[in-house]
C-alpha cells in the first residue's frame, strides 16, 4: 500500500521524537570527566596541599580521599589521613574530622605524628578553631557540653602521658588546667541554677561535686558557701553552722599563707 503524505509526516515526527529521547538519555548518562584519573599519588598530594593553601577545603577533601582510596599503602596515604582531618575541621565538619583522627590513631598508634593528631582530636572534640590559645580567655568553657569537655581533657591527658616531650605537650597541660577550672565552674553553675529554683537538696549535691572533685580550684569556696546557704534555707541550722566553721577555717588558712 502506498504511503500517503500524512503517513510520511507521522513517521518523521515519530523519528524525531525517538532521536530526541535517545539524545536526552545520552545527555543524562554523561559522566563528568575526572581530571585526576591519571594522577599519581604525588600529584594528588601536591594538588591537595595546594587546595589547602587556598582554603579550598572541599577540593582538598576530594583529593585526599582519592589519594587514600587509590594508594592506601603508599607513602602519602598516612599524611593524607592527617591532613584530610584538618581539612574537614576547617570546613566546619567536626564529625568527619573526629572520625578521621580516630581512624588514624587506630591504624597508626605509634606514628611520629600521633601527638599532633591527638592534639587536633581534642580541639575538634571541643569544636574550636585552630587559634584557640590566643582566644582562650575570651571563651566561657563552662558553657560547653560537659561530656565533650571531659573527653577533650582525656585526650589532652593521653597526649601528655604518651608524648611528654611533644611540642604540643605544654599547650595540652595548659589546656587541661583550663578545662579543670571549666568543669568546676560548670558544676557550680548547675548548683546555683538549682538553688535559685529552690531545689536546695539538688543544689547541695552538685556543690558537693565541686568540693569533692575540684577541691584545688577557687570554686570550692563558692561551693561551700552555697551549701551553707542551702542548709539555711532548709532550716538545718546544725549543718549550716558546720559549713560556716569550715569556711572560717579555710579563710584563716588563706590569711596565714599570705602572711
Amino acid at each position: 500500500m502506498a504511503l500517503t503524505l500524512q503517513h510520511l509526516r507521522t513517521r518523521a515526527l515519530r523519528g524525531a521524537f525517538v532521536v530526541g529521547m535517545v539524545a536526552s538519555l545520552a545527555a543524562c548518562g554523561v559522566v563528568e570527566e575526572d581530571i585526576t584519573a591519571n594522577w599519581d599519588a604525588q600529584r594528588l598530594y601536591t594538588e591537595a596541599r595546594s587546595a589547602v593553601e587556598e582554603s579550598d577545603w572541599p577540593r582538598a577533601q576530594d583529593y585526599y580521599m582519592k589519594l587514600e582510596a587509590r594508594y592506601p599503602f603508599g607513602r602519602y596515604a598516612q599524611q593524607a589521613q592527617i591532613e584530610s582531618a584538618y581539612a574537614f575541621w576547617q570546613d566546619g565538619d567536626a564529625v568527619q574530622a573526629l572520625q578521621a583522627c580516630e581512624r588514624f590513631l587506630k591504624q597508626y598508634p605509634n606514628h611520629e605524628n600521633s601527638d599532633y593528631v591527638l592534639y587536633m582530636k581534642a580541639l575538634v572534640t571541643l569544636n574550636e578553631p585552630t587559634g584557640f590559645i590566643s582566644n582562650l580567655f575570651k571563651q566561657d568553657l563552662a558553657e560547653r557540653d560537659a561530656e565533650a569537655t571531659r573527653s577533650a581533657f582525656d585526650t589532652f591527658k593521653e597526649l601528655v602521658e604518651r608524648f611528654p616531650q611533644s611540642r604540643y605537650a605544654s599547650e595540652a597541660r595548659r589546656r587541661m588546667h583550663e578545662l579543670v577550672l571549666a568543669q568546676a565552674r560548670y558544676e557550680l553553675k548547675v548548683a546555683q541554677y538549682y538553688f535559685e529554683r529552690y531545689a536546695y537538696v539538688a543544689a547541695i549535691e552538685r556543690a558537693q561535686n565541686v568540693i569533692r572533685e575540684y577541691q584545688q580550684t577557687p570554686y570550692s569556696d563558692d561551693a561551700l558557701k552555697l551549701i551553707r546557704d542551702a542548709y539555711k534555707e532548709l532550716g538545718v541550722t546544725e549543718l549550716e553552722g558546720d559549713m560556716q566553721k569550715i569556711i572560717d577555717m579555710n579563710q584563716n588558712r588563706t590569711r596565714a599563707n599570705i602572711q
